[in-house]
């Protein structure tokens, strides 16, 4: 058997119910990880955790939401509970939108902003928690391309642009530390939320796309979610134990 690369790890990642994060839960605990996993969706959050109980791995599910100071309390406590500490945080959870400027309202914006970005800075503070006594800990925050070439919803765009800028900003305070902070910017991914946009589902609609939407079909491959999941591997893992501060881009040369 091949040496797992988290034997021994803890690692926390939100919006694991489906999608890229599923796929990251399922490949750390393939890897050795202890997996905690939040959704706000019960019945698909306990269907992820039981595969990977069937396969032999350690996973507990907890129904959450990042939006709630109390939640997130709530699951670093279940999280310690279980499994003793915590190493890596990924903060995957996000909403996926395509409201143009002029049709965003402020309750829209504060919820979106909520969400994708201060789901990430709530949990961050919480590990900090964990992981600042000890010296050591991993933060992956799941970005976009839409940081750098912002295509999709005007508030959704903002929010990855930000986490971009939080990655370096909390890598920098931990720059004398153990613990390292970057981000994941995937591109066109075929996951449940990319295919509904794919498809004017998302809120928003398709308009955005009549502007923007040559940045989104690339003739080339899209990605599948297992390359977003390697690429947290890599920066969990002792190979990217010298990264801090970066955001690597997963997008098959399609947003160069």
């Amino acid at each position: 058997m091949e040496k797992q690369m988290l034997k021994g790890k803890v690692a926390l990642i939100t919006g694991a119910s489906y999608g890229m994060g599923q796929t990251m839960a399922e490949l750390f605990a393939e890897e050795g990880a202890a997996v905690a996993l939040t959704a706000r969706g019960r019945e698909t959050l306990d269907s992820v955790v039981e595969g990977i109980r069937e396969k032999g791995g350690r996973a507990i599910g907890v129904t959450a939401d990042v939006c709630s100071k109390e939640d997130t309390r709530r699951v670093f406590e279940e999280t310690v509970k279980a499994f003793g500490t915590l190493d890596i945080l990924i903060n995957n959870a996000g909403i996926g939108e395509q409201k143009m400027i002029d049709e965003t309202e402020d309750d829209w914006m504060l919820y979106v902003m909520n969400t994708n970005l201060g789901g990430p800075m709530r949990y961050i503070k919480e590990a900090l928690k964990i992981f600042l006594p000890k010296n050591d800990g991993v933060i992956i925050n799941i970005s976009s391309v839409n940081g750098a070439r912002p295509f999709c919803g005007a508030t959704y765009t903002s929010t990855k642009g930000a986490l971009n800028t939080l990655t370096k900003n909390v890598a920098m305070r931990l720059v004398d530390t153990n613990i390292r902070c970057n981000a994941v910017a995937p591109g066109a991914t075929v996951t449940p939320a990319h295919l509904a946009n794919k498809k004017g589902e998302q809120p928003g609609g398709a308009k955005m796309l009549e502007y923007s939407g040559h940045y989104v079909y690339f003739p080339g491959p899209e990605c599948d979610p297992m390359d977003q999941a390697y690429a947290c591997l890599y920066l969990a893992s002792k190979m990217g134990r010298h990264v801090k501060g970066q955001v690597l881009q997963v997008c098959n040369g399609a947003f160069l």
